[in-house]
Formats: structure tokens, sequence, C-alpha cells
């Protein structure tokens, strides 16, 4: 999951800081996630990173 959203945001040339203002997740979340940092994640915020990437969230996570 931490390579792929990472690989999208950044084949949109997208910063952490545009996601996290367009999903509003906080930026540090952002930040862990694509670090691969142990951390919990609820659906609710793997679909608003994946709406603001345009993708669904079943992509972010295969």
């Amino acid at each position: 999951m931490a390579y792929n959203i990472l690989r999208i945001r950044k084949s949109k040339k997208m910063t952490q800081q545009e996601l996290a203002r367009l999903s509003g997740i906080s930026r540090a979340t952002i930040s862990k996630l694509e670090n691969g940092e142990e951390i919990e994640v609820k659906i609710s915020t793997l679909e608003a990173i994946s709406n603001a990437l345009g993708v669904t969230w079943p992509e972010l996570v295969s």
C-alpha cells in the first residue's frame, strides 16, 4: 500500500501537502502511510485518499 500511494501521488505530480488538503487527511498520516509505518488505517481514510488521487481504495491496497 505504501508504494502505491507514493507512486500514484507522484504520477499526478502532487505533493503530500496537496494530497492532505484534497483528502482532508493530515500530511503526517500520509507520510506515515507512504513510509510503511504500522498505523491503524480506517476504510474512510483510504476512501478519502483514493478519491483525492482519482482511484479506488482497493487499488491502494493491492
